[in-house]
C-alpha cells in the first residue's frame, strides 16, 4: 500500500518536470509532465523504445531543448498523470550525501551535546558555535559520504521500518541531480553541471549511527541510513532552469499534519556548487547521480518524537513538489 498524491494547483516549478512512471501491469518508462498534470510517454516522443531516465540524463544537452519543444507542442500526445504510479524519478549510479551542512541545526547540536563540566550559559554556547561554523564555512571543506541507490523508494511508497531500527528519524532535504559529467569542477563552473533537483528523504536509525562495539571506528552509515526504501525521492527531477536559486529554497516537512522541519536552504554551510565541485575533486560524477545536501534543524531527535508505523511525512521543497510515505513497523517476528 502506498500513500497517493493529492492534486495540487502547481506540482512544480516551470512548465515541465521530469518523472518515472508506470501503468498498471506496465513497465515504467520515462515521462516529462507538464504543469497541468499531463504526460508524455518519452520514449515514445523521442522515438526510442529502450529509454530510460539515466539515458535521457546521460544525453542531457541535446535532450534539454526537445523537452522544451515537447511541453509547448499542444499536439503532442498526452495522458492524464492520474492514470500512472509514480516511481522515484532516477536510478542513480552514485549517491553521495553531506552531514552536518546546516548551520543551526549544527548549532542545536553542539548545544545540546555540551561537555558536563561547562556552565557557560546557552546563549555563550550559541554564540561559540556560531562562530565555529562561520569559521568552518570559510575555511573547512563539506563532509560526505557514498549512499547506496538501492536504499531509494518512490515518493508515495510505504517505508518499512525495520525491527532492528530502534531510533528510526526524517531527514528532509534538497538533491541536486547531475545532468554532465563532472571530475575535479571548480566552484564556479559547478552549477554547468546539474541537470534539475528533486527532493530526497534521507531516513536515519539514530541507534546505529555509531558502533558500540568498534567506537574507535566512528559513524556506521551502511547500517543506519541504507536500509531498503530507506531514501524515498522525488516525485519529480526539475530542471536547473526553472529553479531560480537553490540556494534559496524552502525545506519542509510535516509529520501527521505537524511541521517538524522547516528552513531555507540559505542556512546551508556550503552551498549547491561547493557540494558538486567538492565531490567532484574525488569521485567522477555521471549523468543521473545524486548529491543530497544535508538536512535543516527539526529531526526527530530534537522533538524527542521518533518514526513509528502509520506515521505519514509529507516532504516539500519550494518548487520541486511534495512527496507522502507512510511508515510500517516490520514484525519483529
Amino acid at each position: 500500500m502506498s500513500v497517493k498524491p493529492e492534486p495540487a494547483s502547481a506540482l512544480f516549478a516551470g512548465p515541465f518536470a521530469l518523472a518515472t512512471l508506470s501503468a498498471p501491469g506496465r513497465p515504467r518508462f520515462p515521462a516529462l509532465v507538464t504543469a497541468d498534470s499531463q504526460v508524455v510517454d518519452l520514449r515514445a516522443a523521442l522515438r526510442d523504445d529502450a529509454l530510460t531516465m539515466r539515458g535521457l540524463l546521460d544525453q542531457w544537452a541535446v535532450a534539454l531543448p526537445l523537452l522544451h519543444k515537447l511541453a509547448a507542442d499542444p499536439g503532442t500526445e498526452r495522458r492524464p498523470l492520474a492514470d500512472f504510479r509514480v516511481h522515484a524519478p532516477i536510478e542513480p549510479r552514485q549517491m553521495l550525501q553531506s552531514g552536518a551542512n546546516y548551520r543551526q541545526h549544527v548549532i542545536d547540536l553542539h548545544v545540546a551535546h555540551r561537555d558536563p563540566a561547562d556552565d557557560r550559559s546557552e546563549e555563550e554556547r550559541r554564540a561559540e558555535a556560531a562562530e565555529i561554523m562561520d569559521r568552518r564555512a570559510a575555511e573547512d571543506l563539506p563532509y560526505m559520504f557514498i549512499g547506496l541507490p538501492s536504499a531509494i523508494t518512490g515518493p508515495y511508497d510505504d517505508v518499512v521500518l525495520p525491527s532492528w531500527a530502534e531510533k528510526a528519524d526524517w531527514e528532509l532535504e534538497l538533491a541536486v541531480v547531475i545532468g554532465k559529467p563532472a571530475y575535479q569542477a571548480s566552484v564556479e563552473e559547478a552549477l554547468e553541471h546539474v541537470a534539475g533537483y528533486t527532493i530526497a528523504n534521507d531516513l536515519t536509525d539514530r541507534a546505529t549511527v555509531f558502533r558500540r562495539d568498534m567506537p574507535q571506528i566512528g559513524t556506521d552509515w551502511l547500517r543506519s541510513k541504507n536500509a531498503p526504501g530507506f531514501t524515498p525521492l522525488g516525485p519529480w527531477i526539475v530542471p536547473a532552469g526553472s529553479i531560480a536559486d537553490p540556494d534559496d529554497l524552502r525545506v519542509t516537512l510535516r509529520l501527521n499534519g505537524e511541521t517538524m522541519q522547516d528552513e531555507s536552504t540559505k542556512d546551508m554551510i556550503f552551498n549547491v556548487a561547493r557540494l558538486v565541485a567538492y565531490a567532484s575533486q574525488t569521485a567522477r560524477l555521471l549523468p543521473g547521480d545524486l548529491i543530497l545536501t544535508g538536512s535543516p534543524a527539526g529531526n526527530g531527535m530534537h522533538w524527542g518524537r521518533l518514526l513509528r508505523g502509520a506515521d505519514v511525512m509529507e516532504g516539500s521543497v519550494t518548487g520541486l513538489g511534495v512527496q507522502r510515505t507512510r511508515c510500517v513497523a516490520q514484525d519483529a517476528s
